[in-house]
């Protein structure tokens, strides 16, 4: 058996009483107290007031006590006299230690006609009635009840609301109000899901807006509609002055209209909280109502309401209500609301699994989820519910306590037997509708769920129902839905309701249903051809189903008012049709059918026995039909309306001639019709053929008086006469392209939407086309002639590609707002003649030839795409500027391209300009003209609510006038609102007037051959960052620029700059100074240390500077310094432990032999330079290794410093000095070498300068080899014969330098090391080997005897070529 169980929280004690009133009898009971306890009784609040709740045969303390225990909040009215009553005050000390025991329990003392002051020291007229109980025994206790009482927060009558007794009332009972709401505002946990959905409703109903709004919820039967709206209900009716639940409207108002009355009573009873309003008819209702509510703000919910005369009567319109008031109205019936005009309305959202699955187990086990073993079973139980509250609740309460065999049942039964509570309230919207609804309902329920509406309005018209008002009559009651995609949806739960409607009326007898779907009941009744008239729907799938043909044709004859035929048989072979004993003749169809759909029909023809008198809709699909009747006869088919066939592969012509009143013919795939006749069809309003690609003839008649859309595509045809087609809407030519002569009337005043695509048309003539919103000719490769009428005034969208046009002239079209003309490489006019005051969107692409262009007529451009490489003029005037969004164009003029944007895509951005402009030196010169010829790339962005007016400047970059530098200058320099500006390419000189962009932020010069700035730039008071970069000419910055006073950035990349400005100094808010690759700079201000923001300051690779300015050690902010590869400078100042921001210092590549004593004062200070000094220092290495093996950086944190005795004698078996410049680092760097015991390895790589080892060198007992390969001491030869070395026990190895050693690559060289067998030999020619290292030559390094023994030495093979 399910086990059911319960969770259990910490909630709220539960209060008798929301308010206790204490208070003196004779001084307010008629009064104040009278008019407070009616007050909020009225907002529903439960007070308890003695003379109201004391009951008879109980002591009046013992009562009184238990009020106040069972009371949420008191509070205490403090009159003249109320002293003077000890009950009183025994009330008051009761208040208080509830109050002081628990914080569930709230005082609020009013001071009446006595001030808090007289409570609070038994003074004034409160002393005087109280002097009365000096000599009682509990004065003491009653004093110190009242000052606690008094010193609470509460209201005083003379300061509040200027004394208004009335006013203060109110105020109290909204406070009061608001701390319940407070306190019960979470909601319920037994509503799963609810909190997003009331959150979802509550900001529709937008409560702080000042208007009347009716808000509707609408959805299908046990959706939730009434939970959610008392949910909301109770979560804001404490914001309004009156509020009413009217539940169950459609009930409770019928059968007649005094329903209704009552109904109006029970509104105004609650708005009122008058329970004495009597209401006569439902006209003095409304009038009551219309009269009542206007005078305050209300909240009025209405339940399943399903008529509009109950929204009439209770809710007439948004003028009965004050300013404020909210109705909210919850329905299945859409129309109802749209009828009543009510502001919004919102759908109820069915639960999704896991709100299902919760719900379910709150009924089913009494928690949050399903216990053991129930998991599986609870999940099928939810999917059969499919999100539908109702059902969850109602099969949860059933299965609860009952055990998994029970279950299984249970859901077993479920699929033939629907639940019946469920069925009954879904059935309620079925019942409303009207009888040909109710049909229109089971059939969609029974055979069309899940088809497309516009196929289903097809069927369903077919058999005689106005089906597009029918399917949205039962939409707007919640019994289907429309899909994003177009097709009919339907709960499965409504779904069963329908079908279980056609079961009932005879449960045991099938053939006598109405619609047909169950398979076997189909087998059984097809099988003993037991079929009705009663059966007027059926569905077949005989392979799928298992049912053989022949049974199927001799079961269907009995069905006599058969209107809807499906048979799906789309996978039968030839050769099985070939071994039936029957055919199109044996086979018999019901003469009634309206509808038929065959889905792989087998035979040529229809059948011969048919009579299809009554047919309106024919569908055929993959079948074997060569012709409608078999040996050409032509049997009238009057009544046929709709026409389909579709990959009827047999089919190659089509005479349509037997049916006169068609009105839709979709041919699709037919790959051997090649013709089709029309012979007189007045009524013919669709006509669809696509993918019939032999189709060369097709007949039109010479009138189509009704004809809407012709959509044609993938035919052979060459020419097509559209005939008399005086409402035609849409003519659609696509992948025709054979068609060269295309035949319209000349007066076309209906026609919306032409779209001709891929045909061989030469010419267009369009005649008078009124009406015409949409033209798009694409892939016409012929056409060199497009006449457009003299006006097209609803003109929307024009879209031309890939013509021969030459010319083109637009004519007057006041609604045009796209214009797309692209890949038309002969065009060479372009005529706009009219104003065109809506183009927004204009494209011109790849129209070669176009060598003008006017703007002028189109004011509200908002969107322009060019690329026009002969385009030579543009007129622009601002005023069709202004309002433009996107203009993007390439190869047009002086520009390579061109793009500017409008759109705002960063709130920071605010009414400012940005502008990238690059430009690429031509070579072409002119004799007049100084500067170069250009061609720019510019990129330009702008804030959507400016109107600067710079985009024409801009544009006239790239036409008219070559630019020199004056042109150049004013163009720029007079941009307004220009925030940011980047320079890049070959620009000679700077703009001159840059004080005229006086709202510049930024500036950046990029790869310009600029050399230096204009005095002017000195006067932009706003600029925050400056950018020189890869201007490799740039050698002066103006001496001036301190006057920047708020730049906070300073880039210098790649420059010939000499020197900076000491005016620099002055710039207050610089944050960031970067010099880079400078390397002709030589020094820096000696006050640099004045820029007291600064925290960045990077030298990197200025090669000539020498010194860092000792001020330096000023910059109390600084975080990073960097002096990479600044090879000249050899110190930094020793106060640069000052900088106690700092954390990066780089020191890589400089002559830095020695840090300062003070740095070891920086903690947490990372440091890039040389291993060994840092390490000297105790500087404690990471390695930061990069992907190319050869290259590695070394930080160094300074930690704790180790002993130096201790890192020389512990730590190092191995020293590396790789690149030493100088002797005297050298000299530095191995002054204490001797202390190195544990030294084996001693690497010399790469020294350029050394000239000798010191003398210490053989002090190292435990040195096994030494390295001293590289560019110092690549002259090294040994003049002496290589045996020489040999014979003292050195044995030659050869090995190739790897990538990371040296430029000598795969340089070979011989290793030579100590060989055991030799060592008498090395001790006899000990002499020898001295004479050796005295041979060595120029800038030679000699090797001591001190340490010959034992130890590799490491020299070039390449010298010893030597030898």
């Amino acid at each position: 058996m399910a086990s059911t169980s319960t969770s259990t929280s910490t909630i709220q004690k539960s209060f008798k009483y929301d308010v206790f009133l204490s208070f003196r009898g004779e001084d307010t009971r008629k009064n104040f107290v009278d008019h407070l306890y009616n007050a909020l009784k009225q907002k529903g609040i439960e007070t308890y007031k003695d003379d109201e709740k004391i009951r008879k045969g109980k002591t009046i303390s013992d009562e009184l006590i238990q009020a106040i225990e069972d009371s949420k909040f008191y509070i205490i009215v403090f009159s003249k006299n109320y002293v003077a009553s000890s009950w009183c005050l025994d009330e008051l000390v009761k208040i208080m230690e509830c109050q002081k025991m628990t914080d569930q329990h709230t005082a609020y003392p009013v001071f009446l006609d006595v001030e808090p002051t007289e409570v609070r020291k038994q003074g004034g007229a409160v002393g005087a009635a109280f002097s009365k109980h000096e000599n009682n025994e509990s004065a003491r206790i009653w004093r110190e009840a009242l000052k606690k009482a008094a010193d609470l927060a509460g209201w005083e009558l003379k300061n509040t609301l200027d004394g208004h007794e009335a006013k203060l009332v109110q105020k109290i009972v909204e406070e009061i109000s608001l701390e319940l709401h407070f306190i019960n505002s979470g909601v319920d946990e037994n509503l799963i899901g609810m909190e997003t959905r009331i959150n979802n409703v509550v900001s529709s109903l937008e409560l702080g807006v000042d208007d009347v709004r009716m808000i509707g919820i609408k959805g299908m039967g046990g959706a939730g509609k009434t939970t959610l709206a008392r949910a909301i209900y109770d979560h804001i009716s404490y914001l309004f002055e009156g509020y009413s639940f009217v539940e169950n409207v459609r009930e409770k108002s019928t059968p007649s209209m005094s329903g209704l009355n009552l109904l109006q009573k029970q509104v105004l009873s609650d708005v009122l909280s008058d329970q004495g309003i009597n209401v006569s008819g439902v006209l003095e209702g409304k009038s009551m109502l219309k009269k009542k509510m206007c005078g305050r703000k209300v909240l009025i919910v209405l339940d399943d309401v399903d008529k509009i005369e109950q929204l009439v009567a209770l809710a007439g319109d948004g003028s009965w209500f004050k300013p404020g008031s909210r109705i909210i109205i919850t329905t299945r019936d859409a129309q109802v609301l749209i009828a009543h005009k009510v502001n919004l309305i919102r759908d109820v959202h069915l639960l999704d699994d896991k709100e299902a699955i919760s719900l379910f187990s709150r009924h089913a086990f009494g928690r949050e989820i399903p216990v053991e073993g129930y998991k599986e079973l609870s999940e099928q139980v939810v999917r059969y519910a499919a999100g539908l509250p109702l059902t969850i609740k109602v099969l949860g309460s059933f299965l609860c306590g009952k055990d998994d065999l029970d279950w299984k049942d249970s859901l077993e039964r479920l699929k033939t037997i629907p639940l019946n509570e469920t069925m009954k309230v879904l059935e309620l919207s079925y019942i409303d509708l009207e009888e040909d609804y109710k049909e229109i309902f089971l059939d969609v329920a029974c055979i069309l769920k899940g088809w497309r509406k516009d196929k289903a309005v097809i069927v369903l018209e077919s058999c005689g129902f106005r089906a597009r008002i029918g399917l949205r009559v039962l939409e707007q009651k919640s019994l289907i839905t429309i899909s994003e995609y177009g097709t009919l949806r339907m709960h499965d739960h409504i779904e069963e309701m329908g079908k279980n409607i056609v079961r009932r009326v005879n449960p045991n007898n099938p053939e006598r249903h109405s619609r047909l779907w169950i398979k076997e009941e189909i087998e059984d009744i097809l099988a003993n051809e037991s079929g009705t008239q009663a059966t007027k729907c059926i569905r077949l799938d005989p392979y799928a189903d298992g049912l053989k043909f022949e049974i199927l044709m001799n079961g269907l004859a009995n069905m006599k008012e058969l209107r809807f035929l499906h048979v799906s048989m789309e996978y039968v072979t030839e050769g099985e049709v070939s071994n039936w004993n029957f055919n199109e003749v044996s086979l018999h169809l019901p003469n009634a059918l309206r509808f038929l759909r065959w889905d792989g029909y087998p035979f040529s023809s229809l059948p011969k026995t048919f009579q299809a008198k009554n047919l309106v809709g024919l569908e055929m699909t993959c079948g074997g039909m060569v012709q409608l009747w078999k040996d050409g006869e032509k049997k009238a088919c009057l009544k046929l309306r709709f026409l389909k066939f579709t990959s009827s592969h047999y089919l190659r012509t089509l005479d349509l001639s037997v049916a006169p009143n068609l009105e839709t013919l979709i041919l699709e795939e037919c790959y051997n019709l090649v013709e089709v006749h029309f012979q007189v069809t007045p009524n013919l309003k669709e006509l669809h053929i696509y993918k019939c690609d032999s189709l060369e003839k097709l007949h039109m008649p010479a009138e189509c008086p009704k004809l809407i859309n012709l959509d044609l595509s993938n035919l052979k045809l060459r020419t097509l006469h559209l005939g008399i087609t005086p409402i035609l809407e849409k003519l659609s030519l696509c992948e025709c392209t054979d068609i060269v002569e295309l035949h319209m009337p000349a007066e076309c005043p209906k026609l919306v939407n032409l779209n001709l695509y891929n045909l061989k048309l030469r010419t267009l003539h369009l005649g008078i086309t009124p009406n015409l919103e949409k033209l798009i000719l694409w892939d016409c490769t012929n056409m060199v002639e497009l006449r457009m009428p003299a006006e097209c005034p609803k003109l929307v969208t024009f879209d031309l590609y890939n013509l021969k046009l030459r010319t083109f002239h637009l004519g007057i079209t006041p609604n045009l707002e796209t214009l797309t003309l692209a890949a038309c490489t002969d065009m060479v006019e372009l005529h706009i003649t009219a104003e065109c005051p809506k183009l927004e969107t204009l494209h011109l692409n790849d129209n070669a030839k176009l060598r003008t262009l006017d703007l002028g007529l189109s004011p509200n451009l908002q969107w322009f795409f060019r690329n026009c490489y002969d385009l030579e003029e543009i007129n622009a005037p601002a005023e069709c500027l202004e309002k433009l969004l996107y203009l993007r164009f390439s190869d047009c003029g002086r520009f390579t391209s061109f793009e500017f944007d409008k759109e705002l895509d960063s709130p920071e951005v605010v009414s400012l300009s940005e502008l990238h402009l690059i430009a690429d030196d031509t070579g072409i010169c002119d004799p007049g003209n100084t500067w170069p010829e250009f061609q720019f790339s510019c990129y330009y962005k702008e804030d959507p609510t400016s109107s600067f007016g710079n985009l024409e400047r801009l544009i006239s970059l790239g036409f008219g006038a070559r630019i020199n530098v004056d042109s150049f200058s004013d163009i720029i320099c007079g941009l307004q609102c220009l925030r940011k500006l980047t320079l890049e390419g070959g620009i000679p000189e700077a703009p001159k007037n840059l004080d005229r962009l006086d709202c510049l932020e930024e500036l950046s010069l990029r790869y310009t051959i600029i050399k230096n700035l204009p005095d002017s730039i000195c006067m932009l008071e706003h600029l925050k960052s400056l950018e020189i970069e890869f201007c490799y000419d740039f050698d002066k910055l103006p001496e001036d620029i301190g006057r920047l006073e708020c730049l906070e950035e300073l880039r210098l990349i790649s420059t010939k700059i000499t020197n900076i400005p000491d005016s620099i100094c002055m710039l207050k808010h610089l944050k960031s100074l970067e010099i880079k690759y400078c390397y002709y700079l030589d020094k820096l201000p000696e006050d640099i240390g004045r820029l007291e923001c600064l925290e960045n300051l990077t030298l990197k690779e200025c090669l000539l500077l020498r010194d860092i300015p000792c001020s330096i050690c000023e910059l109390k902010n600084l975080k990073s310094l960097d002096l990479n590869s600044c090879v000249l400078v050899v110190k930094i100042p020793e106060e640069i432990g000052c900088l106690k921001c700092l954390k990066e210092l780089n020191i890589k590549y400089t002559e830095i032999i020695r840090l300062p004593q003070s740095i070891l004062g920086l903690k947490g200070l990372r440091i890039v330079g040389d291993r060994l000094l840092l390490e000297l220092y105790g500087f404690t290495p990471k390695i930061q290794r990069f992907s190319d093996k050869r290259y590695e950086t070394i930080d160094f944190m300074n930690l704790q410093r180790p002993k130096r005795s201790q890192c020389m004698k512990s730590y190092y078996n191995r020293l590396q000095l790789s690149n030493s410049t100088k002797n005297v680092v050298f000299r530095c760097r191995m002054r204490n070498l001797y202390e190195m015991k544990r030294l084996k390895c001693l690497e010399l790589p790469h020294c350029i300068q050394v000239e000798k080892l010191p003398e210490e060198i053989g002090r190292l007992e435990c040195l096994k080899e030494l390295n001293i390969l590289g560019y110092g001491l690549r002259g090294l030869r040994i003049i002496r014969d290589r045996w020489l070395l040999e014979s003292c026990g050195l044995t030659p190895k050869r090995r190739r330098m790897s990538d990371e050693d040296s430029d000598f690559d795969n340089e070979m060289h011989l290793h030579y090391g100590r060989n055991e067998k030799n060592q008498g030999a090395l001790r006899n020619d000990f002499d020898m080997l001295c004479i050796l290292a005295l041979h060595l030559t120029a800038g030679s390094c000699p090797l001591h005897t001190s340490f010959i023994s034992g130890f590799n030495v490491l020299v070039s093979h390449q010298s010893i070529a030597h030898a």
